[in-house]
């Protein structure tokens, strides 16, 4: 792992930042992580393009090694994400969002269209209809005991580091297709995807409700640029019909990986890099040149 560069914003905020790679001649990307209110987690993900081109991620304002307080919007983040573009010297970059990190990497687009040479959406984005099927399947994959220590952990009014740790656990290991491996899968990222801004993810949730992304199809559509992919999982609980439904509003290539979850490059690591390599590969040295 790169050692981390703290990046100043306008407004004195300080971003934890990791870039490695170099351009070359191709346009840089910005990998954008999910949550909301959690610190990056892509590191293994921009390791497998890091050859192509420089490859930045970063803890988002208010976690992480990134301190900041709220309230938490999401044109606030968007505004953080174009700062640090230009921060970084980029007028314009590709754009890698994971779960929600979809969302907020569709909105920059919609808001700085010139700033974006194209987006890889993975596991994301998702519109409705689609959290009935999640939560059913979400359930399924817990057992009743599962259910009920779930339920005891999130009513505690304050959680130990330990049941911080197995409620987080708790509450991921659904996202994972493979059963053997999801709660070793799930424990790992409760250790170290710490600590959670729930705050910031409760503001940031509501936030995208008061301009839901299915309100903005027809302009996503419009701007998307050329070789942009989606990249989900069929075993992930939120349906990959879901995707395929947006990917076909927005024309849109859409790949679905076989046995893969949430987090399609741990359980299909050979099938995501291929599918993932190809996407990056072909928007940041666009055939038309840069």
């Amino acid at each position: 792992m790169t050692d981390p560069t703290m990046i100043t914003l306008p407004d004195g905020v300080r971003l934890r930042t990791w870039t490695a790679g170099t351009t070359d001649g191709a346009l840089p990307v910005l990998m954008i992580n999910g949550g909301p209110g959690l610190p990056s987690y892509l590191q293994d993900v921009a390791a497998l393009v890091d050859d192509l081109t420089a490859v930045t991620r970063y803890d988002q304002r208010g976690t992480g090694g990134s301190p900041g307080d709220g309230p938490f919007t999401v044109a606030g983040q968007v505004a953080d994400v174009l700062d640090l573009l230009d921060a970084l010297g980029h007028p314009r970059a590709v754009l890698v969002g994971h779960s929600y990190g979809t969302d907020l990497a569709c909105q920059v687009l919609i808001a700085r269209p010139e700033r974006v040479a194209g987006l890889v959406l993975l596991a994301g984005p998702f519109t409705e209809p689609w959290r009935a099927e999640t939560r059913a399947t979400e359930h399924a994959r817990r057992s009743p005991a599962q259910r009920r220590r779930l339920a005891e952990l999130d009513a505690l009014p304050h959680r130990t580091e330990d049941e911080e740790t197995e409620f987080l656990a708790q509450s991921w290991f659904t996202d994972h297709a493979d059963p053997e491996r999801a709660w070793t899968w799930a424990l790992e990222s409760a250790r170290i995807q710490r600590p959670v801004n729930y705050a910031m993810n409760a503001q940031l949730n509501a936030d995208k409700k008061t301009v839901p992304l299915e309100d903005r199809i027809e302009v996503l559509r419009r701007l998307l640029p050329a070789g942009s992919m989606i990249i989900g999982g069929a075993g992930d609980p939120r349906p990959a019909s879901a995707l395929r439904r947006i990917g076909a509003a927005l024309r849109c290539e859409v790949v679905i990986i076989d046995g893969a979850g949430h987090d399609p490059w741990l359980e299909r690591p050979d099938a995501f890099r291929s599918a993932f390599r190809t996407a990056v590969s072909r928007l940041v040295r666009p055939a038309s040149g840069i």
